[in-house]
This record gives structure tokens, sequence and C-alpha cells, in this order.
């Protein structure tokens, strides 16, 4: 599978790097989306000075695979990721067609599963679901620096807006 629309950079600014992408296809588009998330952070580092730790690189990561799979099980058509580099924080934009809320579901250890949401909120800076026209955007922030913890993120934290 191939990405389509891929804008392959963005902005020349370190502090405001952008690429965004269309996922559509199989089941492979989750990790395609893992690696163009990678392969956007490495080049932030090499290209521009970005500095990236690999717990940064590892979380991204985690959060592009929990998004678009949960865009892909619960929304027709394609995906949009976008990613964003702004100021120390690194966000993942990812819409679908789907316009419904998202919500977490109750803490419950004993549920197989359904714990992306979860996963995400407890990893991320900041956290915010917008519904849009035609369908929703959920962004989730991650520091680039370890050392840098989760704000206790909700869909009302603010975000830059992708």
């Amino acid at each position: 599978m191939e990405p389509a629309d891929s804008d392959g950079g963005g902005e020349l600014s370190a502090r405001h790097l952008t690429t965004s992408v269309t996922l559509r296809g199989d089941g492979t588009r989750i990790a395609e989306a893992r690696d163009l998330a990678a392969d956007f952070l490495v080049r932030a580092g090499t290209d521009h000075g970005v500095a990236v730790s690999a717990r940064a690189m590892d979380l991204t990561r985690l959060v592009v695979s929990e998004l678009v799979t949960n865009a892909g099980r619960h929304a027709p058509g394609p995906l949009r990721m976008q990613l964003r580099i702004v100021d120390d924080a690194v966000e993942v934009t990812v819409r679908d067609t789907a316009r419904v809320q998202l919500l977490a579901r109750p803490a419950d250890p004993r549920r197989v599963g359904q714990h992306g949401l979860e996963i995400v909120m407890a990893v991320a800076q900041a956290f915010q679901v917008r519904l849009e026209p035609n369908g929703k955007a959920v962004t989730a922030r991650i520091a680039l620096a370890d050392g840098v913890r989760g704000t206790g993120s909700s869909s009302g934290s603010p975000l830059g807006a992708p």
C-alpha cells in the first residue's frame, strides 16, 4: 500500500515541521503509519536538529498504532494522519469519517482488549477529539524529551490546530 497525498515534509522551521498522509487499504496501514511516524521523527532530528528521545520515538509509534487501529475499525473510508513538531512535542492527528465522540471506557482489568484509548491518554501530554463536518480529528501530543510526564490528558486539553 502506498501513501497518498503525502506532503513529504512541510515548513522549514524546526519548531513547526509537519507532514501528512492519507492511509487506505488493507491491514498493513498500521505498520505503514508507524514507519512513517518514525521516519518523520528521524528526519526532524537529522535534517532540522530536533532532539527526539528513544522514548518519544517509541511512544509516538505506539500512539500512531492505537489511533490508526481505532479509526480503521470504526470508520469507513480513508484515514488522514498528520504529524507536527510543535515546540518540544510531536502532535499526532488521525482524521476519520466517523462523526462520533470518543470516550475512554472505565478501567476493567478483566476486559480483554479495547484499552487503546486508555493507553494513548496515559502516555500523551495532551489529548483532544474534535468533531468536524465530515468526521472527527483525534490528536495526541507526545513530549520529545525524556522525563516529561503527561498532564492527565482529557478531551478538553488545548492543542494547536493541526
